[in-house]
């Protein structure tokens, strides 16, 4: 877990540098639990916060904001085989460009991650890094903000997850 907060932590400092909306979803927070502190404090506020019981996190109100005028969606959290997978699926059925950040997507078994990682890559989902995406986002060197992003690139990390297909840390 500390390796899913710290680059979803990461992601989060980077999207507001780059002027990029953030949307959170908490899976029946009631029982389990609302978003952990280290991500809920860099949120600028609570309204992009949606509480929800079903598995995907497009749910009403939710979704009118998403749809505004995007069409590539970033995505992490936990569980991945149930909640992430299941709104990678509905986002790509909707027509969205789904980038799935392993760095940051999480089960609590580490079989269910790699599952459900690899379902999602195999059902048109691009698996990516946190790095991947801040770097990919800024395109070179001369963006206005590459020197913000490059310092966050460059923050001490816990341990990461095992790769993708790296069934020996399964």
């Amino acid at each position: 877990m500390p390796a899913v907060i710290d680059s979803s932590q990461r992601l989060v400092k980077a999207f507001q540098v780059l002027n990029i909306p953030v949307l959170v979803t908490e899976q029946y927070p009631k029982a389990l639990g609302h978003t952990v502190e280290e991500i809920k404090s860099l949120l600028p506020d609570q309204s992009c916060i949606f509480e929800k019981t079903k598995f995907s996190m497009l749910v009403q109100g939710l979704d009118a904001k998403l749809k505004a005028d995007r069409k590539q969606v970033v995505l992490v959290g936990i569980e991945a085989h149930v909640c992430v997978t299941q709104t990678a699926l509905e986002l790509m059925e909707d027509g969205y460009e789904v980038h799935v950040v392993t760095d940051a997507v999480s089960s609590s078994r580490l079989g269910d991650r790699a599952t459900a990682i690899q379902r999602m890559m195999q059902s048109g989902a691009f698996a990516v890094t946190s790095e991947m995406v801040m770097f990919q986002l800024c395109e070179s060197a001369k963006h206005p903000n590459f020197k913000s992003i490059s310092a966050l690139a460059k923050e001490p990390r816990p341990d990461m997850l095992p790769a993708v297909g790296d069934a020996s840390k399964l």
